[in-house]
């Protein structure tokens, strides 16, 4: 079979693009497969500070699951095809950011996926939804949990329950993406925001992704606690030290991830 998901890299910044422009990328289990392979591989590797996700083509991001794969499946039989690791959940965990370039159609599993990275930026063009209620299906890939998280309760339950695509200017103001830009400047503005995080202190990014995703598991007290814990964590690290003194010494920093 030849390959689904391409790598590339430009700096600091490693580019996955979901290769199926022919099925609008749906997420297929070989999709899931070569995405946690790329991920294993770019979690060891330190010349990558910032992982970008997109789909092929120019129609869509990630169309959804590859329903085709759902048919004539038992329960036991979907049980294993969602056994753990789940690229949902390896991305939300992701060590390194994660950004969506969201270049078109964003549904179903395709909206799991964008909602499991850090980022979001997506095309004017973009379109947003949670369709599986119509094939008789709820999201099963973190949808119920992740969306209620980024546009509250009311909002999820209207896109879940009624499966209505939206426009990227409404996801926007819902809070599902974070940055609107022409299509034209998709990639060059993506990359520009990439390219910027990654030039920050590597041990500080994973520590502050570590901090923030705490509080979506965390009280607000215990949650305070442990920022002042990683804060305080960082005072041992020598990327503190030579930030520091490259403030006071008005020039940049020369990080070394450690």
């Amino acid at each position: 079979m030849s390959a689904v998901v391409l790598s590339e890299r430009e700096g600091r910044v490693a580019i996955l693009t979901i290769h199926r422009p022919d099925k609008l990328n749906a997420l297929s289990e070989q999709v899931r497969v070569e995405l946690l392979a790329a991920l294993a591989e770019i979690e060891g590797d330190d010349g990558v500070g910032v992982v970008v996700i997109t789909g092929s083509g120019e129609k869509s991001f990630i169309a959804g699951a590859d329903i085709a794969e759902f048919e004539g499946r038992s329960p036991f039989d979907q049980r294993w095809a969602m056994r753990s690791p789940r690229i949902f959940d390896v991305m939300a965990s992701f060590p390194k950011p994660v950004i969506a370039m969201i270049n078109g159609f964003c549904l179903g599993g395709g909206c799991e996926l964008a909602m499991s990275c850090d980022l979001r930026v997506a095309s004017e063009k973009a379109r947003f939804g949670q369709p599986e209620i119509n094939l008789g299906l709820i999201p099963g890939g973190g949808g119920t949990q992740r969306l209620p998280r980024l546009v509250g309760t009311g909002q999820a339950l209207r896109l879940i329950l009624t499966g209505d695509m939206i426009g990227a200017a409404e996801a926007k103001e819902l809070g599902l993406v974070e940055l609107v830009v022409p299509h034209d400047e998709l990639r060059a503005r993506t990359l520009e925001l990439a390219q910027k995080i990654a030039s920050k202190s590597p041990l500080t990014l994973k520590v502050a992704k570590e901090a923030v995703r705490a509080s979506e598991r965390l009280a607000i007290e215990e949650g305070i606690l442990y920022e002042r814990d990683l804060f305080c964590l960082c005072f041992s690290s020598e990327d503190k030290r030579e930030g520091v003194e490259a403030f006071l010494q008005k020039r940049p920093a020369a990080w070394r991830g450690r």
